[in-house]
């Protein structure tokens, strides 16, 4: 994993933020996967920890009601 010192030195160097191609691979999945919702990624020491995803489902007011 990067620490910050790197990922804010690769982001002055590049412009673009310095993350592991896994890490950014599964948050493309997991942005990918929802329709309704919220991606948190969670941060510790500069480092990319936890990703956790929260999906909506709703419903057509016209589809529960008869």
């Amino acid at each position: 994993m990067f620490s910050t010192r790197d990922v804010v030195m690769e982001t002055y160097r590049t412009g673009q933020a310095a993350l592991p191609e896994d890490v950014l691979e599964e948050i493309k999945q997991q942005l990918a996967l929802i329709q309704f919702g919220s991606l948190e990624i969670q941060i510790h020491n500069g480092q990319v920890v936890q990703i956790e995803r929260r999906e909506k489902k709703r419903w057509e007011k016209s589809v529960n009601t008869k």
